[in-house]
Order: structure tokens, then C-alpha cells, then sequence
């Protein structure tokens, strides 16, 4: 099988997956570089529903293949990275959080009914990641990810994108954070994720420190872009 590493280079971190004679998937636009005998083919017309779907989506249409035997380095970031490993089980993985995969997992799509997109403020396209089979993934994150077992009858409710992935038995609902109508008013908390069911969450609660540095500098910095306009 491939070998992933996750490598450290002041202050950012990247992966690279060593390949002999093997082949791997990866998100469009996330090579850095390559050395070795490695073959990337690409498909040049997917078809047209899922190019509508990820293009509504603001998701990735394309995820190349990189086939043989060499080195191939992904570009950093100041997040982090997550190996999930498949063994025959299916998983939902957050938008945008997909990065690579071995050749023999299998790669596709999950989109969430228009109102719970809505609610979830997602858009009118709500397109997750869905891998299945057996084999490695590799997930983005924004810092460490804490593995959270759910018992029949558990539920966890969070504010925003903190579950980076689920395994396919948990299902996922947008609520209400109050139990109270009006309640939202002065909580503070309007709608929430729930996720209920018996399996596993990958949660994602606290970035990085250096991730959260730069992702405040730029809030900062669109806001007096903003001023001066």
C-alpha cells in the first residue's frame, strides 16, 4: 500500500505519499511537487450532473489519479491532517476536507435535501465527500481531531463546520440550538448540527494556533479593505 507521512517545515506542515507501482487520488490544484516515474491522468469531461452539482456547490470537480512508482509532495498549510482508514466502511467527510485517497477507495458524492442546506448555511447545493471500501484517506483539518465514539441514543450538537467527518450510520439534522421559538433571540445560537446514530465523528473544535494568527489577520484585513473602499 502507499505511504503516507505528514512532514513539518517552519511552521506549516505537508504530506507526501510514497508510491511503488501503486496508484492514488488526490484534489485538483493540491500538488506541490512530484519526483519519480508518476503518471497523472485527469477526466476531461466528468459528467455534466455532477460538474453542475460541485460547480453550485463550490466543490471540486475534478480529483486526478497519480499512478507509479516516486514521491509525491502536497502543498502545505498552517492546519493539519487527519489519516482515516477504511476497512470496509463508508464515511461523509465535510466540504473541503477531502484531500487524497488510495486508488482502492472509492470516491463520490452526498447531497443534503435543499432545506437543511439551507438551515446550515450551506447554500442551495449542500455536497459532502463520500468515501467507501478499503484503504487510506486523508483529511484537512484546522487543528487536532478529537475521535468521538456515539452510543445508540447519544447525540452531539455543534455551531458550524466542527465535524469534519462521520462514518455512515450517523445521520445529520439541523435544529433549533433553543427549545424555545424565540429563545434565539438572547442565546446567541440559532441553528445547530446534530449528529445522532451509532458511529463515529472526527471533531475539530480548536485550530492551530498559527492558523488561527493568519485566519484573524485576514478578517482584519478584508475589514479595512472594506473601510477604505
Amino acid at each position: 500500500m502507499a505511504k503516507f507521512l505528514v512532514k513539518q517545515l517552519e511552521g506549516s506542515r505537508f504530506v507526501q505519499i510514497h508510491l511503488h507501482d501503486e496508484m492514488v487520488r488526490i484534489e485538483a490544484g493540491a500538488l506541490n511537487y512530484l519526483t519519480g516515474d508518476i503518471h497523472i491522468h485527469s477526466r476531461v469531461l466528468p459528467p455534466l450532473g455532477t460538474v453542475v452539482k460541485c460547480l453550485l456547490a463550490n466543490e471540486s470537480v475534478y480529483r486526478p489519479t497519480y499512478t507509479g512508482t516516486g514521491v509525491v509532495t502536497l502543498q502545505p498549510s498552517l492546519g493539519g491532517f487527519h489519516f482515516l482508514d477504511l476497512d470496509g466502511e463508508t464515511w461523509i467527510i465535510e466540504r473541503g476536507a477531502y484531500l487524497a485517497s488510495e486508488g482502492t477507495v472509492d470516491i463520490g458524492y452526498r447531497r443534503e435535501p435543499l432545506r437543511k442546506a439551507i438551515l446550515s448555511g450551506e447554500g442551495l447545493v449542500y455536497l459532502q465527500t463520500r468515501v467507501r471500501g478499503g484503504g487510506r484517506v486523508v483529511i484537512t483539518t484546522r487543528g487536532p481531531i478529537q475521535e468521538i465514539q456515539l452510543e445508540p441514543g447519544q447525540r452531539i450538537a455543534t455551531e458550524g463546520r466542527y465535524v469534519v467527518a462521520r462514518s455512515g450510520d450517523v445521520t445529520f439534522s439541523v435544529r433549533r440550538a433553543t427549545t424555545n421559538a424565540l429563545g434565539w433571540l438572547t442565546s446567541g445560537e440559532g441553528w445547530v448540527r446534530v449528529y445522532e446514530g451509532t458511529g463515529r465523528l472526527l471533531l475539530n473544535p480548536t485550530p492551530y494556533w498559527r492558523y488561527r494568527v493568519f485566519s484573524e489577520k485576514g478578517k482584519v484585513a478584508d475589514i479595512a479593505a472594506k473601510a477604505t473602499a
